[in-house]
């Protein structure tokens, strides 16, 4: 499937959680962040684009989507990475934007089979 991808990440065990199968894909970091892996992403409706998640966020970001599963420099413009779609994570080594908890995203990845432990 287009835009589907596996990729090796150095620090898979201090992320993942289970053995849930886990599916990436490549999605675009909009510009102007700098996002660690782990990274809770929202999808900017308007132009697909991806952002942290905030809870507060009227651009269709705040419901979280996917997980960055690499660090992302996108300080001079969109950049793409790889993110995880489906499988288990750690929730506390995922990074929140405001207004988030690890509850309020267990909820909402759940439903795209992003389980949070």
């Amino acid at each position: 499937m287009a835009g589907m991808t596996t990729k090796p990440h150095p620090q898979a065990a201090a992320l993942l959680a289970g053995d849930f199968p886990r599916r990436f894909m490549t999605i675009t970091v909009a510009a102007g962040q700098v996002q660690p892996a782990g990274a809770v992403m929202g999808e900017v409706t308007a132009d697909e684009k991806y952002i942290l998640s905030a809870s507060a966020a009227e651009d269709g970001s705040a419901t979280p989507s996917v997980i960055l599963w690499e660090d992302v420099d996108a300080t001079d413009g969109d950049v793409e990475a790889e993110a995880l779609m489906c499988g288990d994570v750690l929730g506390d080594k995922l990074t929140l934007g405001t207004g988030h908890t690890v509850a309020s995203v267990r909820k909402a990845l759940r439903h795209v089979s992003l389980f949070v432990r």
